[in-house]
């Protein structure tokens, strides 16, 4: 039992750092000509092909009510919570989304309890309040571009609501299916209502094929996506939503290391003071 416990751990902490380095892959993207909604309905539309390559069994969830929640993980584990967060970072500081969107396994805590009636242990609040205080002192610690922007943080806020609802609809559905199958609706749903929306808000436009662009994608599409998220759905259904949550807030830590080590940029003393934090923190919280 402690092993399989430690396992999931395990899967939530490396889905967090991979999802850290997606923030530079992305960039590299941008760069090379795609925008924010290219690039996600790529790597779900990609992600939904492996996945359907092992889970073609069932098309269709049991009743109308689980299909209809499936559709809302599409939504809130996908196209709104990638639309949101991306449209914030185009409306105010990185280092407000970073922050703000570590806002989610607070989120998730506070809406388990309400609708849920979990019960969180004095030691996991005490853990969220360091992990987050040390994700502030990363974010801030790094950057000199922080202020407020009301609509880019209230897009942030929602990213982080929108992430929260994704993990506790898990945990709902996670009792009645497979991990596998609500993966690929995730992934399908997502795809979707993101079209959509890019149709109804953006004029298509192409791009040149490179390695870094196909790399990048690749890398994205495969490893960020497919195999992370089922991961990540692993962990919410044997840890539980809170727990797994928390680990969110390892994500800004990886991103700036990742670009220091990518990029060049340098780590301070004080990202060193939140990291110690972060971990401290996230100990406490899933222990």
């Amino acid at each position: 039992m402690i092993s399989n416990k430690l396992l999931y751990n395990v899967m939530a902490l490396i889905t967090v750092m991979v999802w850290g380095v997606t923030f530079v892959s992305t960039k590299v993207l941008i760069t090379d000509g795609l925008d924010p909604a290219q690039i996600f309905i790529i790597r779900f539309a990609v992600a939904y092909l492996c996945t359907l390559l092992i889970s073609h069994d069932i098309f269709l969830a049991s009743n109308i009510k689980d299909e209809v929640l499936m559709l809302v993980t599409g939504i809130t584990g996908g196209s709104l919570y990638f639309i949101s967060e991306n449209t914030a970072l185009s409306l105010t500081f990185a280092a407000n989304v970073s922050l703000i969107i570590c806002c989610a396994p607070i989120l998730t805590i506070i809406l388990g309890k309400i609708l849920f009636n979990d019960l969180i242990k004095s030691l996991a609040w005490i853990g969220t309040i360091i992990a987050f205080t040390g994700v502030g002192i990363v974010v801030f610690g790094s950057s000199e571009n922080y202020g407020i922007n009301p609509w880019g943080d209230i897009l942030t806020f929602v990213a982080a609501l929108s992430w929260a609802i994704y993990c506790l609809l898990l945990k709902t559905l996670s009792r009645r299916y497979s991990n596998l199958f609500i993966t690929r609706k995730v992934f399908g749903y997502g795809v979707i209502t993101a079209t959509l929306y890019y149709i109804l808000t953006n004029e298509i436009h192409g791009f040149s094929i490179t390695g870094s662009i196909i790399g990048n994608l690749l890398f994205l599409s495969i490893g960020a996506s497919f195999v992370c998220y089922l991961m990540w759905n692993t962990s919410v259904k044997y840890l539980g939503a809170e727990k797994t949550s928390c680990y969110i807030y390892i994500v800004p830590l990886v991103t700036i290391l990742a670009s220091a080590l990518i990029l060049g940029e340098p780590v301070t003393i004080t990202t060193l003071l939140g990291t110690i934090l972060i971990i401290g923190g996230v100990f406490m919280t899933t222990t």
